[in-house]
């Protein structure tokens, strides 16, 4: 199935979102030091802007991880990347950009926004409903950005005013992506089945709750490094008592610690392999 017939909504809300989230960042980050803020520039601005959204970029890859089947999670991001794009040069363009940015050029920047999310703020492993320092350190990471664009590199109240602003996307596109996922599942629960004597075979039938993944893992290589990262259904994660959360937070680090190892010990032997002859002498 098409991916925007699949998820022409969440990525419609998302990509809205995201450009409301921008533009009401770059307003907080103007109120939290006017002295600062009076001699941006609209280069500055639009630098400011951008920043936000590759931010954003990047939260939006991980939280969908998450949510969409690891096969379609790729294009999704493409279609994404096309949605703020189109949404961007039809409603903020004028407003955000000066007299000597067109259309392709805004397509352009986002397209480049998209690329820096990736090398910039990749390194930074973390799943996106765990508090811990990695994603504080994200957090501060792009603050600094921020500030460094508006001319104010340790300038506290930007950087203060920076981390709220990207501190509130999760939740906001948690939200939306939970959206999606209950609004499916009701209407899974709710249609009538069919009879078993006439099958279509051309329309699978919708998956039930029962088919609801409580626990996801994403597991990727880079070169010989191997990353496994993993998060609980939203719901499965509340109804959990504390202690058995803990329990299985420790279990499935174990999990990812021994896949690791393995991983290491499987690739070494490959590559000794790879260096041996082979046939007959």
């Amino acid at each position: 199935m098409d991916i925007k017939n699949e998820y022409g909504k969440i990525l419609e809300d998302l990509a809205n979102t995201m450009l409301s989230v921008a533009r009401e960042s770059v307003t907080l980050i103007k109120r939290s030091d006017q002295a600062v803020s009076t001699k941006f520039t609209r280069e500055q601005e639009w630098e400011i802007y951008l920043e936000f959204i590759k931010v954003m970029f990047n939260l939006a890859d991980r939280i969908s991880a998450f949510y969409i089947p690891i096969q379609q999670q790729p294009e999704f991001m493409n279609s994404l990347e096309d949605q703020v794009s189109d949404r961007l040069t039809n409603l903020l363009a004028p407003s955000m950009s000066s007299s000597e940015i067109d259309d392709q050029e805004v397509i352009l920047s986002i397209g480049q926004a998209v690329g820096e999310s990736r090398t910039i703020y990749e390194k930074h492993k973390f799943v996106f409903s765990e508090d811990t320092k990695e994603r504080n350190a994200f957090f501060q990471h792009a603050a600094e950005r921020v500030a460094g664009r508006a001319g104010a590199s340790n300038n506290q109240a930007i950087i203060s005013a920076s981390t709220l602003c990207t501190s509130a996307i999760i939740p906001a596109m948690q939200a939306l992506f939970e959206g999606k996922n209950e609004a499916d599942l009701a209407a899974s629960s709710s249609s009538p089945a069919e009879p078993a004597a006439e099958p279509v075979p051309s329309e699978p039938k919708e998956a039930g709750p029962q088919a609801i993944k409580l626990i996801s893992v994403v597991s990727s290589i880079s070169g010989e490094e191997f990353e496994t990262r993993w998060g609980f259904f939203p719901q499965f994660r509340r109804d959990l008592h504390p202690d058995q959360l803990k329990e299985l937070t420790t279990h499935l680090n174990r999990v990812s610690q021994i896949l690791g190892d393995r991983f290491a010990i499987l690739s070494s032997r490959l590559s000794q392999e790879s260096t041996q002859p082979t046939g007959h002498a």
